[in-house]
């Protein structure tokens, strides 16, 4: 894969022809590397609620399934009448995680989040995600997911370097409790793989996959704010267009993640 160094100017010169006033970063399981060149307070929220699927919700299911409240392939109705309303008889949180586009599969994930833990899908992320990740500046306002560009880098690099949550029933293990803040290792393992078999469209637990080693999950519209992460790679992407303009989230993924030779 292209060094950051080189691959960073071909980002620039992307983003500063198409959208100069967009907000991006690509880096690795340290930090950002390269990046916008600001224009915006360091502690600016952005309007990030096309992501929220994997920011808020994904990994809240995560822990779901880490603590052992929550079996993917366990048919809603096993949760009770609420849980699988709406729901065609025998679906699960599997299948849910793997529907591809819309919002009615994260409406009936977030109900189901918040059924089994008994708390808002706000309150769930910020105790169980964004607070023991430092992400400070990220919440839920009038219904709108918001965060600063820095939060978004913190979550990115979790995903590069997840951890095991720690075991309450070994007192040797010296984990931090802040690692069982629902990105474990085996969480993103599982999602960051091909769920569908031969089904198309191909997806992970709610990311999508594409070329040379990379997972995405972007806003449904053309356009719209978008994640990258290759744990292949150790490189992360994240991109914020300028409202009614956007450059192009192909465009921009493969001048980020471009490979040095045919893979």
């Amino acid at each position: 894969m292209t060094p950051l160094c080189d691959q960073a100017t071909a980002v620039r010169a992307l983003v500063e022809s198409a959208d100069p006033g967009a907000v991006w970063a690509v880096g690795g399981p340290e930090g950002p590397q390269a990046g916008s060149d600001g224009g915006h307070p360091a502690d600016t929220a952005f309007d990030v609620d096309a992501l929220s699927g994997v920011l808020a919700l994904w990994p809240v299911i995560g822990s779901l399934v880490d603590e052992g409240a929550l079996r993917l392939h366990t048919p809603l109705a096993a949760y009770g009448d609420t849980a699988a309303e709406g729901v065609p008889a025998g679906t699960t949180a599997h299948h849910l995680l793997t529907h591809p586009g819309g919002t009615a599969a994260l409406t009936h994930l977030t109900r189901l989040a918040e059924q089994l833990s008994g708390s808002p899908l706000a309150d769930l992320a910020a105790t169980r995600v964004w607070h023991p990740l430092g992400m400070t500046g990220t919440r839920f306002a009038d219904g709108t997911l918001r965060a600063p560009l820095a939060d978004l880098v913190r979550f990115l690099c979790r995903l590069l370097d997840p951890v095991d949550p720690a075991d309450p029933a070994d007192p040797a293990d010296p984990a931090d409790p802040a690692d069982a803040a629902g990105i474990s290792r085996a969480w993103t393992t599982e999602s960051l793989r091909i769920r569908t078999g031969e089904l198309t469209p191909a997806r992970g637990l709610l990311w999508d996959p594409a070329p040379h080693g990379v997972w995405t999950h972007h806003a449904p519209q053309d356009g719209g704010a978008a994640l990258w992460i290759s744990p292949r790679h150790r490189r992360w992407a994240v991109l914020l267009p300028t409202a009614g303009r956007g450059t192009p989230r192909t465009a921009f993924r493969e001048a980020a993640f471009a490979p040095t030779a045919p893979e």
